[in-house]
């Protein structure tokens, strides 16, 4: 047979107490004007009968059930955001909250089903998360929902934790600049004669508007920029092959993401050309293979772990109505070499 559940009643009468008494000490009541001793039973009571609160009644009490929901398109089952995850789950745990983690797989009838599944469960509000940034469309939700936007924006619900992606792109542009490369300087993955009429995400433009801002302002500008709509390393590839074979005077390559840049390393080491020492490679999002590429790949991070701590921060103290962004560290590895000054 199951064990009987513990009850505040079996803590009172173990402490010799009323249960109101035990309620107010349990749930740290200041102004108890009950003795030392008298806590000390109870929660020593509490001890020896293995209590636990029950939260779904608290809950009803308080009109809180210290629960969030977590509901993601893919991040829980792919490793390049499962960062999200772990920075929401830290939080959540600092806060004293249990997460909920839901996913999708972006299928509108699963996401339904996940909403309903958070909010019969009265959860106290709901991060709604998805693996690349993007606009999310969100069913209703009832008057009141709280909802925080992760790696997401959507009209309707303005509090969102977003990378910063001007900034990143600045990033990338001001360390080759550091490192003395000013010239022969290839843009991979993204061409604005090219994408006049593309709309990739809100993001990504501004990443672009980020590394054309820092080549504007320290005078620069790309040898070449080659755009591909998918990002991926066989486009990364191709287009370096092509840009290897057109252009005698390359010494950088700003790849859009890492995995353009693992592609034009292929390229580069079949041409017979050392990176760094005859071109320098710098990427985005600090994908998984940026640590494993040899040499290691410059990349500018997208910060998933504080931007999941971010959002539950956030959700939980229900203020702000303007999306918050987080900085994009650079993590510096081998892949950019040193020039000699002058």
């Amino acid at each position: 047979m199951p064990r009987k559940r513990v009850t505040l009643a079996d803590v009172a009468e173990r402490a010799g107490l009323s249960r109101t008494a035990a309620s107010m000490i349990l749930n740290g009541r200041p102004d108890t004007r009950l003795s030392k001793e008298a806590h000390e039973r109870v929660h020593a009571a509490a001890a020896e009968l293995g209590y636990r609160p029950n939260v779904a009644a608290r809950g009803l009490r308080t009109d809180k059930t210290r629960t969030i929901g977590f509901i993601s398109d893919t991040v829980a089952t792919t490793r390049f955001a499962s960062g999200l995850i772990k920075g929401a789950l830290a939080a959540s745990e600092n806060a004293d909250h249990v997460m909920l983690v839901l996913e999708t797989g972006g299928d509108p009838r699963r996401e339904q089903r996940a909403i309903n599944a958070v909010l019969d469960r009265q959860v106290d509000g709901i991060i709604f998360a998805a693996m690349r940034a993007r606009e999310l469309y969100l069913p209703e939700l009832p008057s009141g929902t709280s909802v925080v936007m992760l790696n997401a924006t959507n009209p309707h619900h303005s509090r969102a934790v977003l990378p910063h992606e001007l900034l990143g792109g600045r990033r990338a542009v001001d360390h080759l600049v550091s490192r003395g490369i000013t010239d022969g300087i290839v843009l991979i993955g993204q061409s604005d004669s090219e994408e006049q009429r593309l709309f990739r995400s809100a993001t990504v433009e501004q990443r672009v508007i980020g590394i054309r801002t820092a080549m504007a302002e320290h005078k620069l500008t790309f040898a070449a920029e080659v755009s591909s709509w998918d990002w991926e390393p066989k486009h990364g590839y191709v287009m370096t092959k092509g840009v290897i074979k057109n252009h005698r005077n390359l010494k950088a390559l700003i790849c859009m993401n890492d995995r353009l840049a693992f592609g034009a390393y292929q390229a580069l080491s079949e041409a017979g050309l050392d990176v760094p020492g005859d071109v320098s490679v710098i990427g985005f999002d600090n994908d998984e293979v940026a640590a494993y590429l040899r040499p290691g790949l410059t990349t500018v991070a997208l910060p998933h772990e504080a931007m999941g701590c971010a959002a539950v921060d956030l959700l939980l103290a229900d203020t702000a109505a303007e999306p918050m962004f987080i900085p994009m560290p650079l993590i510096e590895r081998e892949s950019v070499q040193l020039l000699p000054s002058g």
